[in-house]
């Protein structure tokens, strides 16, 4: 069975990377624009990577709230989904400004990771907790600490140094979730 759904995502995996693929060679290169100046390729990483982290913490909580049995997991969830969708305003918002249009989807590994997690049934909400809740949110506090003190854009800055404890604060929730269900095993 697991053979099974490990075949399903992989196939799912290659398939969205070939349709991507054939959609960036048919779309035209789009010219330079003359304001992307303003974020250095450093910066516009941070901004990238934090799209991403924050669009697949929002699918995921979306899955959570249609999957989850456990309604502190669906508490949780939804202020994810709440918390991160404010967020990526903010983030695309400020990246308009800076001449950047960011990602408005998961980077394709974390499509996948999403895809994976979607098939769980039983063990969702610990998948869940241990994957969204906990390790994609220790990610994003490390990538938000790092932008806090690298980032050279002022107002890329302020907004690492002003979502980090947002973050850290769902990380902790998300622990402590992930605390409660593994003492329930025992």
């Amino acid at each position: 069975m697991k053979t099974r759904h490990l075949t399903g995502i992989l196939l799912a995996s290659l398939t969205l990377a070939a349709a991507q693929a054939v959609q960036a060679q048919a779309a035209p290169a789009a010219p330079p624009m003359a304001s992307e100046a303003k974020l250095d390729s450093a910066d516009r990483d941070f901004v990238e990577n934090a799209a991403q982290a924050g669009n697949m913490e929002i699918a995921g909580s979306k899955l959570a709230l249609e999957k989850a049995r456990d309604p502190d997991v669906k508490a949780f969830a939804q202020k994810i989904i709440d918390d991160h969708g404010k967020a990526g305003q903010q983030l695309a918002s400020l990246a308009k400004s800076k001449g950047y249009e960011a990602p408005t989807e998961p980077s394709l590994v974390q499509q996948a990771k999403l895809k994976a997690l979607g098939l769980r049934d039983d063990s969702f909400d610990k998948a869940y907790i241990d994957e969204i809740g906990v390790s994609a949110h220790q990610d994003a506090v490390k990538l938000f600490q790092e932008a806090s003190n690298d980032v050279k854009d002022p107002d890329v800055k302020q907004f690492a140094i002003q979502t980090l404890p947002v973050l850290q604060q769902h990380l902790e929730m998300a622990q402590g979730l992930q605390q409660r269900a593994d003492a329930a095993k025992k």
